[in-house]
Parts: structure tokens; sequence; C-alpha cells
């Protein structure tokens, strides 16, 4: 199922499965600005991660001395949400844990989804809930896919990915298994501004923490700004397949990340982890602006 949420300026479309952002169109030029999710490249478009960011080290998670496997970044992106609401210009997504996914995450949990239009912004919000009687642990994270280049205009290496930040930037690696394995790598940028080389993502997504930056724009050949990502989280990732050269490039808020290299610990000592008493409420948003 799909729901379409429309004002003077934008028509955007969420999918009911994962409830999954699919579309962001400009009404004044028609232009889209979501990635199609072409399966040659990658066949999605903007995910929620949850209730893990990224990989665990051994594929799995450690709680109260059981073993927990768990694919990249969880199992909300691959369920089928419900929807609590709609009225104008605003949809609330709805997921409810139950016996499948207490045998994966042993926690009662609604995870909610929201979208929201606001001129020529879309906020995305999310809402953690603790059903359960015992503490929550968790991560969060979004995962949208932007055009990059806009409109089939230029070649992606003509483009430039911009910070609200002059300072050059300081991000991690990963290994094959997805692991963080380096630290501290140099992401210099020209007063803010990276130009988009074409091995940018050899090495798999840039994992930049620290709060190094709350705003991230995709810019065009002329160095301005079509799209910008705002946020709060503790850190970020951008990615693109490596060495595909696909037309598209992902600006991802985290509250939560995968599992460094040598991690050894257990769900509640994982980095950038999240923790709700029962009954609690977890509330972040990020947003989506079109220039």
């Amino acid at each position: 199922m799909q729901v379409f949420l429309e004002n003077e300026q934008l028509k955007i479309t969420i999918n009911s499965l994962g409830g999954e952002l699919s579309s962001i169109i400009k009404k004044q030029t028609g232009i889209e600005y979501m990635w199609n999710g072409d399966e040659k490249y990658w066949k999605r478009t903007s995910p929620v991660l949850f209730p893990i960011v990224g990989s665990l080290k051994n594929k799995e998670f450690i709680y109260e001395g059981k073993s927990y496997p768990m694919g990249q970044h969880g199992f909300a992106r691959d369920m089928e949400f419900s929807v609590k609401s709609e009225k104008d210009g605003e949809v609330w997504f709805s997921l409810k844990s139950d016996e499948e996914t207490m045998k994966k995450y042993p926690f009662a949990f609604c995870l909610e989804l929201g979208y929201r239009l606001n001129g020529n912004r879309l906020d995305v919000l999310w809402r953690v809930i603790n059903e359960d009687i015992k503490e929550m642990h968790f991560s969060i994270g979004g995962h949208p896919a932007f055009m990059c280049p806009l409109n089939g205009e230029g070649e992606q290496t003509d483009y430039y990915i911009a910070f609200d930040s002059e300072k050059d930037l300081e991000y991690s690696v990963l290994n094959e298994n997805g692991l963080v394995a380096i630290e501290g790598e140099a992401l210099a940028t020209q007063g803010g501004m990276l130009p988009i080389d074409v091995g940018l993502f050899d090495r798999d997504a840039l994992i930049i923490e620290g709060k190094q930056a709350k705003k991230v724009s995709l810019c065009d050949g002329n160095k301005k700004p079509y799209l910008s990502v705002s946020f709060d989280s503790p850190l970020f990732g951008l990615w693109s397949p490596a060495g595909k050269h696909a037309p598209f490039i992902c600006i991802e808020p985290w509250y939560g990340r995968c599992d460094k290299a040598s991690f050894e610990g257990t769900l509640e000592e994982r980095e950038y982890g999240n923790a709700l008493k029962p009954g609690e409420i977890f509330e972040k948003e990020y947003q989506v602006e079109i220039l």
C-alpha cells in the first residue's frame, strides 16, 4: 500500500512496507529527488534502521547471556506497517512487536514513523515506545537516498556535498564485515564543500561521529544546494554503492552504529545505543528541505 502527502510545493509517497519514503517530487518542476529503488544499484529508497544500525560483530548480539542473530540494519525495514493516523500534510505509521520479533529481539515495543510536510520541507519523525516490563536497548537510523546527479543533469563527479562546518572532518572506515576497522581518517573539504570524487565510497560508507555537522546538502556543479538534510543525531553516514557509480547518495542520521571489529560486549554495551525504561518514549526527527 502507498500513502500520498501533498501541499502546494511537494508531493511525497510512502510505502506501508517498511514505512519507507519512496518519492519526493517538487511540484513546480516535476523533478524527483528520491532514488527510485532500481535493484541494479540498490533496491531500497529510504529504509528505517531498527532495532540496530549497521552490522553486529559475528552477526549477533548478546543479551542476558543469550545470542540473538540479526542481519545488517535490523528487521523493521522488511515489515509491514499499519497506518495509525492521517490528516492534511501528515501521516503516521506503526509497527508493534509480535511473537516473531520477540524471537529475534526480546523486547515488546511500538515503533512509529511520521511524515509531515511544511512548505518546501519534509519532517521525518521517529517514536520508539518501550511496552516491556524491562529496560529496552535499541538503535535507530535513517537511510534516505537522494538523486545525484539531479534530473540526469551532468555527472555525479560534477557535484558537491556541503556541510554546515568549514572545518575538515574525520570519518571511520568499515572492513569487509561491515564493522568499524579504522577511525580518524581525514575528510578534507574546501571550506565545508566536498567534491564528489569517483572513488569517494570505494571503502563503503563514511561514518562521521561526534556531531561534526548538523546539516548536509547536495550541490550541483555550481556549488548551489538543491537539497539539504538537517539533524541533531550524534553521528551520520554518507553512502553510495562502492564501484557501481550509482546515481544517488544517502545522507543518514543515526542514533546508533555498527560494532567495532574489536567489540566483545553485550547489547547494553554497544556504542551509541539507546535505553528506555518501561513505558518511556524516544522521539527524534530529521528534516529534508528541497531548495
